[in-house]
């Protein structure tokens, strides 16, 4: 079966709403988001909802109908009971002239009626999981849609396993649920409210006991909901924490195998393992005890009905017939099963009111970076910078940049450099506006960068950055990832400026070559060259070099270099370096210290002023270009912000 149309229409209503920038929900207003949120996912596929519900009323007539047949055999086929007025119409069949006719009408009734619920159990078994599946898919992508326009703040303070765990886990939750345990509970409601009426129609004292045990049942259930769903969400975060250590054990199980930590990456998990068993239980103590309470208070009801009925079958049969009480029987046993079932459903349904708590609480992230209204795409840039008087706190008490003014002229090669913590890798993060400066502000050919659309904005800026990071994928793709629409030659060219070209064609497959995740099958310099072919198939006015040869050997420094020189012309470079002889040639240089700067200048202005830069450019001369950390340490520099 096709998905509608209408689920393209829900994942860019999705789109819209995830880019849209959401208030923080009130605790009172909190259950409303979510019913919203529910009605949105559910309101492209009404029409499968009215097919699904459909086939439950059909469903649940079946279930209502199916104890008569037995109950014909019992009265009017062994006994001698008269049909009820309403089934006397099977007298006239030529079936029905004698007994035998009869029971052979109640066996072809018990065939249809098991036909009939078996084609609605399909319909509604197929369609609920259709809508469970394509709810899933489409909160999934509104989920990552909206992770993938949050600001880098975001994830300053979140960790990715618990987002991932988000993600999966808890989209698979709400899957399960739309697709099956929904249906279930509707299925329940229904077949309540149907036996409840045949049982008022055949005796309606009886009746009363079932109707008046239920709501005694379901405070009992009320009252133990809460605690379940704390007890989940406390499961849920454990599980979270099992993905989060998980991961990062996997992400760095080269240095974990470097230092022999395999012990502390395993003892980290068996802590996190064992407090999500011990909640686990703890969780399972609490949702064990609901279900045999219920199934005691059940078995009273019935006993009481299976008494009272024999006694009126024996002391006042033209009030009770055995099939009458087989019937009303099965009607009460049908009766409290759902009601049972729902009282397992409050396990259920307590895991998907968390999962979706999660995954509201990602929705309602408020850390996009906005866009103005009217905001545009920049046409080609020129390339010239201005930080007007730019301030920058990732918290409040912490700021990272106080009043940094700087100037950047078209073309110009500018490098940052100063201690650790200074701000260099900040003020780079600010011009694409990974974040927003909390002060002042930054100008782009004369226009507040704020006023273009940040998709516009980023793609007039290039990175080459320290650890160039690729994807699971082809060479041609990773090198096309900025830019999908490179032509073949676009490509190649761009690798032979990058001097990736050779080595690529030496490669099993050329740029059809598969590169493991995050590049691990390359070398650190063939990462690096492939990153610069990146940014030249991307060809923006502005290229950002965060430290791009800090961690490579001379020679793949040298051809990195020589790749970097040809991607430099003609485009305005900013360089965070660290090795200073990477920006002796630069335009201007400009150091940041304690989050101001310190001081700006050539090269040869700077080491002749004797300052941070001439101490930073001292150290590296007498001890070497690689010893940063002493330079660091002996500039003083604050602890790193980023």
């Amino acid at each position: 079966m096709k998905q509608p149309n209408t689920s393209k229409d829900a994942t860019a209503d999705a789109r819209k709403a995830a880019t849209a920038v959401p208030a923080k929900p009130e605790p009172s207003a909190a259950g409303k988001g979510m019913t919203q949120l529910v009605l949105q996912l559910l309101r492209p596929y009404r029409g499968w909802l009215i097919i699904v519900f459909a086939a439950m009323l059909v469903e649940t007539a079946m279930s209502l109908a199916a104890p008569w047949p037995l109950k014909i055999i019992i009265d009017n086929v062994v006994s001698d009971h008269k049909l009820p007025d309403w089934l006397a119409w099977m007298h006239d069949l030529p079936m029905g002239e004698n007994k035998m006719g009869l029971a052979a009408m109640a066996a072809i009734g018990i065939i249809i009626i098991a036909a009939v619920g078996a084609v609605a159990s399909y319909i509604d078994n197929y369609y609920t999981e259709s809508i469970g599946q394509w709810v899933a898919n489409d909160l999934r992508m509104r989920v990552y849609h909206h992770l993938d326009r949050l600001s880098l703040a975001y994830y300053d303070t979140h960790q990715t396993g618990s987002l991932l765990s988000t993600i999966t886990d808890d989209v698979g939750t709400i899957q399960d649920f739309a697709s099956s345990a929904m249906l279930t509970i509707l299925i329940d409601a229904l077949t309540i409210i149907g036996i409840l009426g045949v049982m008022f129609w055949l005796n309606w004292d009886f009746a009363l006991i079932a109707v008046g045990v239920t709501p005694f049942l379901l405070f009992f259930v009320a009252r133990f909901k809460k605690a379940v769903k704390k007890a989940t969400h406390e499961v849920r975060r454990r599980q979270s924490d099992i993905v989060a250590v998980v991961q990062q054990g996997l992400e760095s199980m080269k240095a974990v195998e470097a230092f022999g930590r395999q012990d502390l990456e395993e003892s980290r998990l068996e802590d996190a393992s064992r407090e999500t068993v011990n909640a686990a239980l703890k969780a399972r103590q609490v949702k064990s005890l609901l279900s045999p309470v219920v199934s005691v208070v059940v078995s009273f009801c019935t006993a009481f009905v299976l008494w009272r009925g024999a006694w009126l079958i024996v002391h006042v049969p033209q009030l009770m017939t055995v099939g009458a009480l087989t019937v009303f029987l099965a009607y009460l046993s049908k009766f409290f099963k759902p009601v049972q079932d729902l009282a397992k459903m409050t396990n259920t349904i307590a895991q998907a009111a968390v999962a979706m708590e999660r995954i509201r609480s990602v929705l309602d992230a408020d850390t996009i970076i906005p866009e103005r209204p009217g905001a545009r795409a920049p046409k080609t840039l020129k390339g010239q910078i201005v930080f007007e008087n730019v301030a920058f706190a990732y918290n409040p008490e912490s700021p990272v940049l106080r009043d940094v003014n700087v100037s950047i002229a078209p073309g110009q090669r500018v490098g940052f450099v100063g201690p650790t913590g200074g701000g260099k890798s900040t003020v780079v993060s600010l011009i694409p506006r990974f974040y927003d400066p909390t002060a002042g502000r930054i100008l782009i050919d004369g226009v507040d960068i704020r006023d273009f659309t940040i998709q516009g904005l980023r793609t007039q800026v290039g990175f080459v950055l320290q650890d160039t990071t690729l994807f699971r994928g082809t060479v041609r793709a990773n090198i096309a990832y900025g830019r999908p629409d490179a032509t073949e030659s676009e490509i190649i060219q761009a690798a032979k400026t990058a001097n990736a070209h050779e080595f690529i064609a030496k490669m099993p497959h050329g740029y059809d070559t598969m590169v493991g995740e995050r590049g691990s099958t390359l070398s650190g310099g063939q990462r690096q060259r492939i990153g610069i072919a990146r940014a030249v198939v991307r060809n923006s006015p502005i290229l950002i070099l965060d430290e791009p040869t800090a961690a490579l050997d001379t020679e793949s420094e040298k051809l990195v270099m020589e790749a970097l020189e040809r991607l430099m012309q003609g485009r305005t470079v900013i360089t965070i370096a660290h090795r200073l002889s990477t920006i002796r040639d630069a335009h201007k240089i400009v150091v940041l210290k304690g989050g101001v700067v310190a001081e700006e200048g050539t090269h040869d202005e700077l080491v002749t002023l004797g300052g941070v830069y001439a101490e930073l450019h001292r150290i590296q001369t007498e001890s070497g270009p690689n010893v940063v950390a002493e330079a660091t340490a002996t500039a003083g520099g604050p602890p790193s912000h980023h």
